[in-house]
C-alpha cells in the first residue's frame, strides 16, 4: 500500500512539474482597425484633352488646369481656309475657360480672347462679336456671348490630341 501511495505522489508531482504556464494572447480591439482609403491629389494640376469636328474641319484641345490657372494648346484644321496652331494661357471663372489663344495663321502671329464653356466633359465655344485692342482681338461685350451655336469639343484621349498638336 505504501508504494501505491508513494507512487501516486510522484506521479501527481510529475503532471504538476510538466504543466506550464501560458499567457493569454493580447486581444485586438475591433474598433482600432485602420482603413487605408485612396490618396486623392486636389491640388497638382489636372490635363484634359477636348476633340471637336464640324464637317470637315476639326479642333484639338490640350488643356492644363492648375487650381484655375490654365495653359494649353489648341489647333484648329480647316479643310477650305487657313488653321491656325497655337498656345492658351488664361484662367477658370466658374464653369467659363477665360483664354487668350496666342497663334500662327496665314504667316502671321495673331492674338485672340476666346471663351470655353466646360460643362459635362465638353468644352463648347464661346461666339460674339471681337474688336482690335492693343493688337489683341477681344470680345466686344462679354454679356453677348452665345454658346449656344459654338463649337463643342468633348474629351478625348490625350495621345491622338498631342499627336495631332505637333
Amino acid at each position: 500500500m505504501k508504494k501505491i501511495i508513494v507512487l501516486s505522489t510522484v506521479s501527481v508531482l510529475l503532471m504538476n512539474c510538466n504543466k506550464k504556464t501560458e499567457t493569454p494572447a493580447p486581444k485586438a480591439e475591433t474598433n482600432t482597425i485602420a482603413v487605408e482609403e485612396p490618396v486623392v491629389d486636389t491640388l497638382g494640376p489636372k490635363s484634359f484633352c477636348y476633340v471637336g469636328a464640324t464637317g470637315k474641319d476639326s479642333v484639338f484641345a490640350s488643356i492644363d488646369d492648375n487650381l484655375g490657372t490654365i495653359t494649353g494648346k489648341l489647333s484648329y484644321k480647316n479643310s477650305e481656309k487657313d488653321s491656325s496652331k497655337g498656345d492658351v494661357t488664361g484662367f477658370k471663372s466658374g464653369d467659363t475657360l477665360k483664354l487668350i489663344y496666342e497663334f500662327a495663321s496665314e504667316g502671321k502671329t495673331s492674338k485672340r480672347e476666346i471663351y470655353f464653356l466646360q460643362k459635362d466633359n465638353t468644352l463648347t465655344e464661346g461666339i460674339g462679336d471681337h474688336k482690335e485692342e492693343d493688337r489683341l482681338s477681344k470680345y466686344a461685350d462679354e454679356k453677348k456671348i452665345s454658346y449656344k451655336d459654338g463649337q463643342k469639343l468633348s474629351i478625348s484621349d490625350c495621345k491622338t490630341v498631342t499627336k495631332a498638336l505637333k
